[in-house]
């Protein structure tokens, strides 16, 4: 195989403030569909591309970040499903299906493909699934639900972007843990499928919500005992003023703050002192290792269908720019995937 074209998405500048669908271009490039020799890489074919907030901070400079920024002229980089075209990797054989780091074009050389996590379970559960549910998204909510918040049965859990891929996730195993649940997301259809797809107790829409701090009584008259949060801000501050002593809070991102060029303030911490409240921030990166656990976890809860989960898939490499740019207007609904090839 000699030269092939490659379709790839550019990062044509830092971003400050909302980014935009012209920070990004599509150009033509071109790639050797051949391993260099001695290489222990991996050359892929990509499939499906995850869209996630935190590359928003990858779009800027950002010194002392914990993941470093994207370079203005190459091309983005996420998380995706692929597949192997030629390994130099001893247990990943040509057509093998992986999920890890790749880069947003049609083919990618992958020179750390330790990140690499080969798929097993190819043929009962829709391969698009290793961007979200079955990769780190739905590790995210595992781990950050059952580990950083520890629940306990009865509890009252709040959930932020709560139709998102982890937040679809965190309500589900909260409500099969035996919690009370509501979920706050940013349209009347997504607040209707939390509360008749995903199980949810009640959701509301806070974007209609001019008073979060009377919402929040309204809906936890007697406090909350769990907030799993994905968006700070105004958010988290009046949270802070309706939790119960003993309270949990996982921080799990900030996307409300994103775009913002000064932060907004948090002015309820005293709370965390006068309720023992414990707030914690988690990467997930932090916990990888309990990817096989998770997965003996989850796939039976799917394949049983006692979990739901929700993609909006865009087709085509060259919509990646607009699926990206549309998490920050709340634009998808469900976990956000672009296809670039089905095999």
């Amino acid at each position: 195989m000699g030269h092939q074209t490659n379709k790839q998405i550019i990062l044509k500048n830092y971003v400050n403030g909302f980014p935009t669908e012209s920070d990004m271009e599509v150009r033509n490039g071109a790639i050797q569909l051949k391993l260099p020799e001695g290489s222990n890489g991996v050359l892929v074919k990509n499939l499906y591309l995850s869209c996630d907030p935190y590359m928003r901070n990858r779009m800027s400079n950002i010194k002392g970040s914990y993941i470093d920024s994207f370079t203005p002229g190459s091309t983005i980089t996420g998380f995706g499903v692929s597949k192997v075209i030629e390994s130099g990797r001893a247990d990943l054989n040509k057509d093998d299906l992986v999920w890890g780091l790749t880069g947003w074009e049609e083919y990618s050389l992958i020179t750390a493909p330790e990140t690499l996590i080969k798929i097993q379970h190819t043929h009962d559960v829709p391969l698009s699934y290793y961007t979200g549910i079955l990769g780190l998204p739905g590790l995210t909510a595992y781990v950050g639900f059952y580990d950083i918040c520890s629940p306990k049965k009865g509890d009252t859990v709040f959930v932020s972007a709560a139709s998102g891929a982890v937040g679809q996730l965190v309500g589900q195993f909260a409500k099969s843990f035996g919690c009370y649940v509501v979920g706050s997301a940013g349209s009347d259809e997504k607040v209707n499928l939390l509360k008749n797809k995903f199980g949810f107790d009640d959701g509301f829409n806070y974007k209609e919500e001019h008073d979060l701090d009377a919402a929040f009584k309204r809906y936890f008259p007697n406090g909350i005992d769990i907030y799993f949060d994905h968006v700070g801000g105004k958010m988290l501050d009046a949270v802070l003023a309706n939790m119960r002593l003993n309270g949990r809070i996982a921080i799990c991102g900030m996307i409300s703050q994103y775009n913002l060029e000064k932060s907004e303030g948090v002015h309820n911490l005293m709370e965390l002192v006068a309720k023992r409240i414990q707030m914690k921030g988690f990467l997930i990166l932090d916990s990888y290792h309990l990817y096989p656990k998770y997965l003996e976890t989850i796939l039976p809860l799917i394949r049983e269908g006692k979990i739901v989960y929700v993609e909006d898939i865009d087709e085509g490499l060259e919509n990646a720019p607009k699926a990206l740019i549309g998490l920050f207007h709340g634009r998808n609904v469900g976990k956000q995937v672009v296809v670039v090839a089905r095999k």
